[in-house]
């Protein structure tokens, strides 16, 4: 039985030790010189002039929405354009049923205003 594991516990081990040896090196050999503004808070370059805990306008979070719904529809369209004539009818009606649930998601965002710009 050990003979099954022992490939998987090398692969572990190896992997353990390749990366214990790229921290330990990359500790000894990098340059450590901190000063002020290296440990200072920044956001994008400039000092944060709020409070962190501010709150986001909504329709931030509807473009991010809006993004994942394209993204998804797009990340699954091309395999299943390339498999289409194996999986038959049943695949094609569970991509029309997957399909209908982002148009959902896009009409949403569409009458929540996420589409208008100002």
């Amino acid at each position: 039985m050990l003979d099954q594991y022992f490939p998987i516990l090398m692969f572990l081990v190896t992997g353990l030790v390749v990366g214990g040896a790229a921290l330990a090196a990359g500790s000894l050999l990098a340059p450590n010189k901190p000063d002020d503004k290296k440990l200072s808070p920044y956001e994008c370059g400039f000092e944060a002039f709020e409070n962190a805990r501010m709150k986001f306008d909504v329709r931030y979070y509807l473009v991010a929405i809006l993004f994942i719904i394209f993204d998804l529809e797009i990340a699954f369209l091309f395999p299943w354009a390339v498999v289409l004539d194996d999986i038959g009818l049943f695949g094609f009606l569970s991509m029309v049923l997957f399909l209908l649930v982002l148009v959902v998601g896009f009409i949403y965002e569409w009458m929540k205003g996420a589409l208008e710009w100002e």
